[in-house]
C-alpha cells in the first residue's frame, strides 16, 4: 500500500487550500483499509477518509493524523441495467459509463465533482434528482471491521444526509439500478445540465460547490445575495459574483480566509434575516476566526 508523509492537501481538495496531512494512505482493498484503521487505533492517531476532497476544507495547520484516500477503490462494471462501482470512482465517470451503456437515471450526477463514496454518504443530488433515486445497495466496512452489503432503504437517505457517518460505516462500493434509455436523449439532458452549470456557477475558480446547506424554506444563495454579499472577500476568498451560494478561491486563498469568510456570511445572514446558515463543507483540523 502506498503511504506518503506530509502530503500537501492542497493537491487533494477542490478548494486548493489548506496544510499537509501527517500521513496519507492509499489502500487498494478492504483488508488494507482495515489494517490502516487498526494501526490508527493502536497508535491513538486521528484519521479521515476522503474521495475527491470536493466537500472538504483542511486547516492551514494541516491534519495531525492519517488521511485515507479511496482513489484505488475504482471498480466499475456494467451488468444489464445495474452498475457496480467503487467508492473512489468519480460521479462524472459513472454517469458517462451509464450513458455509454444506454442507461438513464444518472444524468444529474455528470457535473457533480465528487466520488461515489461521498455521494452515498451525503446523498448527493442536483437538478431535481439524487442518489437515493438510483442506489440499490452499498457495501460498507463497519466500525467493527466487518464488510456488509446494505440495501439503500436502510441508509435513511435524506437531504445531504444518511446513517453512514452516524454508524461509522466506510463505503467500499455501491450498486446503482438504472433503466434503459435512448442515448441521444441521455446525452441531450447531460449537455443541457452542463450548459446550465457553466452558465450559473463559477466553475473557473476552485470551490467546494454549494458552500452552505439549504435552510428550510429558503435558498442560501438568495439570502447571501440579498445581504449584498456578492463579491464580498476575505484575503483570497470571495463570495462568487456569479452565484452567491459559492465561496471561491479567487487566488492564493488560505483555508482560514475561506473559513473566516464563511463565518462572516453566516453572521450577516443571521443579523439580516434571522436565518442560521450551516456550512455544507466539512472542516478538518483547527480553524480560528480573525
Amino acid at each position: 500500500m502506498e503511504v506518503r508523509i506530509n502530503e500537501p492537501m492542497i493537491k487533494h481538495t477542490s478548494f486548493r487550500a489548506g496544510g499537509a496531512a501527517e500521513w496519507f494512505a492509499i489502500p487498494e482493498q478492504a483488508e488494507e483499509l482495515k489494517a490502516v484503521l487498526a494501526a490508527c487505533k493502536k497508535a491513538d492517531t486521528p484519521w479521515y477518509v476522503i474521495g475527491n476532497g470536493s466537500n472538504l476544507l483542511v486547516s492551514d495547520k494541516g491534519f495531525p493524523g492519517v488521511i485515507i484516500s479511496t482513489a484505488k477503490f475504482d471498480r466499475l462494471e456494467v451488468n444489464g441495467t445495474e452498475i457496480t462501482v467503487g467508492a473512489g470512482v468519480m460521479l462524472s465517470k459513472l454517469a458517462n459509463t451509464a450513458y455509454k451503456a444506454g442507461l438513464t437515471g444518472l444524468e444529474f450526477a455528470a457535473g457533480i465533482p465528487g466520488t461515489v463514496g461521498g455521494a452515498c454518504v451525503m446523498n448527493a443530488g442536483a437538478y431535481g434528482s439524487e442518489m437515493k433515486n438510483v442506489l440499490k445497495n452499498v457495501t460498507v466496512l463497519t466500525a467493527e471491521g466487518n464488510v456488509e452489503t446494505l440495501p439503500a432503504e436502510e441508509l435513511k437517505l435524506g437531504y445531504r444526509t444518511s446513517v453512514i457517518p452516524k454508524k461509522g460505516y466506510l463505503v467500499l462500493e455501491a450498486v446503482v439500478s438504472l433503466t434503459e434509455g435512448n442515448m441521444e436523449e441521455i446525452k441531450a439532458v447531460m449537455d443541457d445540465l452542463a450548459f446550465r452549470r457553466k452558465d450559473k456557477q463559477p466553475l473557473e475558480f476552485p470551490s467546494a460547490g454549494s458552500t452552505f446547506k439549504r435552510p428550510e424554506g429558503y435558498f442560501a444563495g438568495k439570502l447571501i445575495e440579498d445581504c449584498g454579499l456578492k463579491g464580498f472577500s476575505v484575503g483570497g476568498a470571495q463570495v462568487s459574483e456569479k452565484h452567491a451560494g459559492f465561496v471561491i478561491n479567487k487566488g492564493g486563498a488560505t483555508a482560514n480566509d475561506i473559513y473566516c469568510l464563511c463565518k462572516e456570511v453566516e453572521k450577516k445572514v443571521q443579523a439580516e434575516f434571522g436565518v442560521s446558515l450551516e456550512m455544507e463543507v466539512k472542516l478538518l483540523g483547527d480553524f480560528e476566526e480573525e
